[in-house]
């Protein structure tokens, strides 16, 4: 009998070890936090940069900006590709309408993250 406990104790350490290593690796990916415009936004003029704030070092490999008709418009970024918690990228002068900035890149822990968000133009 105190052989099946000292098993079920085993299996029960084992578990609670395994779901902390788990927890662990999760917390260490970088989540974004702030975005500028920020998510949805309706903004009256174009903005002057384009930025996402991560909670932990972040290295952004990709960062685009699209119109609702497809159409890319360049992003010009200063970060050289270097871990950072604030990612700011300067976009041409924009039109009205509607924009999508999608985002790639390796949090500190080397895990491949992505994102996105919106944002209008509405004068």
């Amino acid at each position: 009998m105190r052989h099946g406990v000292t098993q079920r104790l085993a299996a029960i350490v084992a578990t609670a070890a395994f779901a902390l290593s788990l927890a662990g690796a999760a917390a260490a990916h970088s989540r974004p936090e702030t975005t500028a415009p920020a998510d949805g936004e309706v903004v009256a003029a174009a903005p002057t940069v384009i930025a996402i704030s991560f909670d932990k070092p972040m290295r952004v490999t990709t960062i685009e900006l699209t119109g609702a008709d497809g159409d890319a418009f360049a992003l010009e970024r200063t970060d050289e590709m270097a871990p950072v918690t604030r990612i700011e990228a300067t976009p041409p002068p924009l039109p009205a309408g509607r924009y999508t900035v999608k985002w790639r890149g390796l949090s500190e822990d080397g895990h491949a993250m992505s994102g996105r968000f919106s944002f209008e133009v509405r004068p």
